[in-house]
């Protein structure tokens, strides 16, 4: 087959006007779909705020700018978000413009005095997506709630922590929970940084020099709620980051929650037997009448990686775009971000739920830390009090009790006696145990151990209900922050409405 027979064929396929049919297939279908799910509000809103400012300014009279309000009053925005994709408005913003026209005659054309759908749209952008951050926010602060009430019932729940997956030493399940919220209050402070680097104001950068006419970049920036205003109007069509920021963010908050859920599905085990989920989020064997299989867990975690994949894409599909207007390719970038963020919300959810309806096997994990050899750090510190030795000595001395015992195949903490360390102690330093055998077996019990530890981030229960008390406390600030920053977009949003009202009137 020759060359224009190729063509041909492509041609009878494609068509020969724009869009063509593979393009609209794959851009401007699937962009069309988000944006009319997505930007309709936030579209009308700066349609909005945009001739306030215009009629303040006196661009616009006061009479045109009636004609244009009640033009827009009268979009029918359900029905934008029912109505398929036409090729002959290459997006929304061009298929709501057409209908402004229609309604208000060529005095709508006057509503794009000043701006470019390139400013618009990275202020459509970043008021959707401020959107979806508070919400995930607030689902993280429920989540962090969730665990500090749950830690509380576990301040002398005994257990053995771990270090390179191997048994270091007693803690409790509180300490480990604490440390847990500790990282979502981290996650929560990432995300505050991320939503002040999105609630910035583009209007006014026009298509990247700004304009001519005399607009308001201020006035813009209050009506929309927006915190700050991007200063270059370049940076303000160009700049990513707030986007690569945020889904940085997101990928982050999904990585460290994935290794928490893969620690708690390791200790649903039958071999650890740790913890057990409640009914509601386990499965049984088609075939072994035995199994409660952990699915919820489980599916936490491989949705927890589609996060971090999600969160990923968007970061390379940035990689090498020109600093130039960015509008378009941000089109294919949001619905991943999107996606990750309310998978994670929806992950925080179950999460928080599945975590404080388990049952914890608190008598199992106490008798594993009690039959442990993870109790013997604090006998080597007793022996530094005791026989007045340094430490790197007494670790000496414990270590090759317990390589002894582990030589005779005794691998149980009752095996661990004070004539063995007497013993060892004798041959190390020629001189006998100064510690009564009465402090000797205190020293290895792991309640001992967690009640000493009562320093600033240790797992004695005094100091963690004192640090689960201060998390508590800080809840309730993180909460008014998010909360304020909802009202300040309601509040804008009902003021835009009231100025569409006084001009239909």
């Amino acid at each position: 087959m020759i060359f224009q027979d190729f063509k041909s064929q492509i041609i009878e396929r494609e068509g020969t006007l724009f869009p063509s049919s593979s393009y609209r297939q794959m851009v401007l279908q699937p962009a069309y779909d988000e944006a009319k799910k997505h930007f309709l509000k936030s579209m009308v809103h700066i349609h909005i705020a945009h001739l306030k400012m215009l009629e303040e300014q006196q661009l616009v009279a006061a009479e045109e700018a009636k004609q244009i309000g009640r033009a827009l009053a009268k979009l029918d925005l359900d029905d934008f978000g029912q109505r398929d994709y036409n090729p002959q408005f290459e997006d929304l913003f061009f298929r709501i413009e057409n209908e402004l026209i229609q309604l208000a005659g060529d005095a709508a054309g006057n509503l794009h005095i000043g701006r470019s759908r390139n400013d618009m749209g990275i202020a459509i952008y970043r008021m959707t997506l401020r959107k979806k951050l508070l919400s995930l926010m607030e689902e993280l602060l429920s989540l962090r709630s969730s665990l500090i009430a749950f830690a509380k019932e576990h301040v002398d729940t005994i257990m053995i922590g771990y270090t390179h997956t191997q048994q270091a030493q007693p803690t409790t399940f509180a300490h480990y929970l604490k440390a847990v919220i500790d990282q979502l209050t981290r996650d929560f402070t990432r995300m505050q940084a991320a939503y002040a680097t999105i609630n910035q104001s583009s209007m006014g950068a026009a298509a990247l020099t700004t304009t001519g006419f005399n607009i308001n970049r201020q006035r813009m920036k209050e009506l929309l709620a927006f915190d700050g205003i991007i200063e270059n109007a370049w940076d303000a069509v160009a700049g990513a980051d707030y986007i690569a920021e945020a889904a940085s963010v997101v990928q982050l908050a999904a990585l460290n929650l994935g290794r928490t859920s893969q620690d708690f599905l390791q200790w649903a085990t039958q071999e650890f037997n740790a913890i057990s989920l409640a009914s509601p989020y386990v499965q049984i064997s088609s075939i072994m009448p035995q199994k409660r299989n952990p699915v919820s867990i489980e599916h936490t975690r491989s949705l927890l990686s589609a996060v971090v994949g999600d969160a990923s894409t968007v970061l390379q599909m940035i990689h090498n775009t020109p600093f130039g207007d960015i509008v378009d390719t941000e089109d294919d970038m949001q619905p991943y971000l999107w996606r990750a963020i309310e998978r994670l919300r929806g992950i925080y959810q179950l999460f928080g739920s599945l975590a404080v309806t388990m049952e914890v096997n608190k008598e199992q994990l106490l008798k594993r830390a009690e039959n442990s050899f993870a109790n013997v750090t604090e006998l080597a510190d007793s022996l530094v009090r005791s026989e007045n030795i340094s430490f790197r000595q007494s670790h000496r001395i414990v270590s090759s009790c317990i390589k002894k015992l582990l030589a005779a195949n005794k691998t149980s903490l009752q095996s661990l006696t004070w004539e063995v360390v007497n013993e060892v102690t004798q041959e190390l330093t020629g001189k006998a145990l100064q510690i009564s055998k009465e402090q000797f077996d205190h020293a290895l019990q792991p309640e001992y151990f967690v009640k000493v530890r009562s320093l600033q981030g240790g797992p004695a229960p005094e100091t963690m209900h004192n640090s689960l008390l201060e998390a508590q406390s800080t809840a309730t600030l993180l909460e008014q922050w998010v909360k304020e920053k909802n009202e300040r977009i309601v509040d804008c949003e009902v003021q835009l409405q009231q100025f569409l009202e006084g001009w239909v009137k």
